[in-house]
């Protein structure tokens, strides 16, 4: 296309977020829709690649689709208070923290398992033991 105005697929293409995505964040809300050209297609222009980067870039680091509505809003709001956004990324990374903390008790758990299981030919087995026994 032309005059800097691009079609879905060249959104995509620049700003590395696939098309069905790209519809997704219109159908919630996340993105305003695209302007609609003559023919009816979907056209994007640099501000619109900057904000699914902005996007791609925020997935990437795991935020949610809620909070990067709100990281989207503050980045939007030049009077915003970067301690509003501080805050949001304290709470990501309170979150995370929490997350990676699970996933080292399920590790540990599975590498006890592993490690008390013998191994060899006899059906014994601790880690399908434990798989059998009701969660308390």
């Amino acid at each position: 296309m032309s005059n800097g105005i691009m079609s879905i697929g060249e959104a995509a293409s620049q700003s590395g977020v696939p098309p069905k995505t790209i519809r997704y964040y219109e159908e919630i809300g996340l993105i305003a829709p695209a302007e609609r050209m003559e023919n009816r297609y979907r056209a994007y222009d640099e501000k619109d690649i900057q904000t699914l980067r902005f996007i791609q870039r925020a997935r990437s680091l795991g935020f949610s689709l809620k909070e990067v509505a709100k990281l989207l809003a503050l980045y939007r709001d030049r009077r915003r208070a970067s301690k509003d956004v501080k805050r949001l990324a304290l709470a990501h990374v309170a979150e995370l923290d929490h997350k990676i903390a699970e996933l080292k008790a399920i590790r540990n758990t599975i590498a006890d398992l592993a490690e008390r299981c013998q191994g060899n030919q006899r059906p014994e087995c601790p880690i399908l033991e434990e798989l059998e026994t009701p969660i308390h």
